[in-house]
């Protein structure tokens, strides 16, 4: 039997902390330590702006239409293998990224024991909210594809409770599953490299679990699929009302009403002429998905492989 990856219940200190820890030394750091502190943190910045986070994006970071709502502001929490925006006022990541190639050889990976707190948020989720409260903890970045490509540490990442976001279980464990199997096992070998972006989607009345008003449960889940390449876009919404067993064609969208629905701006360093056509379109063909989606059905086996006690998620 595969031995569990040891997971730490919190791996530094919280934000708050770490703060309360800096203001407390403040007087006593003579101004040259705090200027030297200062352009320490200014360089830390500048490496995440300029050189660590163009990388993770296809086509730059989401940018919120309204910069003045407080619902749609977010920080870049930078991960192995993928990137997201999270949103403290909502305990929800709005968006999480990530490319996919077919590697010639899958990583090995041993088992994990579950999702973890993320010691970087403001809003300390904790994996216990979601017990009994109706909803699984979903992830964005697929856990399965994730760890398959980029290995153990981006797995160990990906349960962290900033890629979790409440997700009925017809959504989690049938549809979102197929889906995600049709990213690793189809689509990065189809067309050699795709990018993903996903996210949830918020609809008023806000809803909350009842064992934390710091978790706002969504009411949708948008998924867009880039293969560069190909010049080609797949997007979709699902609702957290699915039973599981429904097409998948049937939730195909467009860019541009997805953007409508969350606020954001994807893909803002695309050429205007190719967003417009790009983001306007609805051209499910040169996904297959019917065809695809009945042969992912037959191998998602990845979620209950892999999930918390047996190994990784999907």
């Amino acid at each position: 039997m595969a031995k569990s990856v040891p997971v730490e219940k919190s791996r530094g200190l919280s934000l708050w902390n770490l703060l309360f820890f800096v203001l407390s030394l403040g007087g006593l750091m003579p101004l040259s330590t705090w200027f030297a502190l200062s352009l320490l943190l200014g360089a830390w910045y500048a490496f995440e702006i300029k050189i660590a986070r163009p990388p993770m994006f296809w086509m730059g970071e989401p940018v919120p239409s309204d910069k003045m709502n407080p619902f749609t502001f977010t920080r870049i929490l930078r991960n192995q293998g993928f990137i997201l925006g999270y949103s403290d006022l909502r305990g929800n990541p709005l968006w999480a990224t990530y490319a996919l190639t077919s590697p010639e050889s899958m990583a090995h990976l041993r088992p994990v024991d579950g999702f973890i707190s993320d010691w970087r948020t403001l809003n300390r989720v904790s994996p216990e909210y979601y017990t009994g409260s109706g909803y699984e903890p979903g992830h964005l970045a697929s856990i399965y594809a994730i760890g398959k490509v980029y290995g153990q540490e981006a797995q160990l990442d990906a349960y962290r409770m900033t890629n979790v976001t409440p997700q009925k279980q017809g959504l989690s464990n049938k549809l979102w599953e197929r889906l995600e199997a049709l990213e690793m096992d189809h689509y990065a070998k189809q067309f050699g490299k795709i990018w993903v972006i996903t996210g949830p989607i918020f609809d008023p009345p806000v809803e909350r679990l009842h064992k934390s008003w710091r978790v706002e449960a969504p009411d949708a889940f948008y998924k867009i699929i880039v293969a560069p390449e190909a010049k080609t876009m797949l997007a979709l919404v699902i609702p957290q009302t699915v039973r599981g067993d429904e097409p998948l064609e049937h939730y195909v969208t467009s860019v541009d009403a997805i953007e409508k629905r969350t606020g954001f701006d994807f893909f803002p360093e695309l050429d205007n002429a190719e967003e417009d056509r790009l983001e306007a379109s609805v051209n499910p063909v040169p996904w297959n998905l019917r065809e695809m989606a009945h042969t992912s059905a037959k191998h998602a086996g990845h979620k209950a492989e892999n999930r918390p006690g047996s190994g990784g998620g999907s």
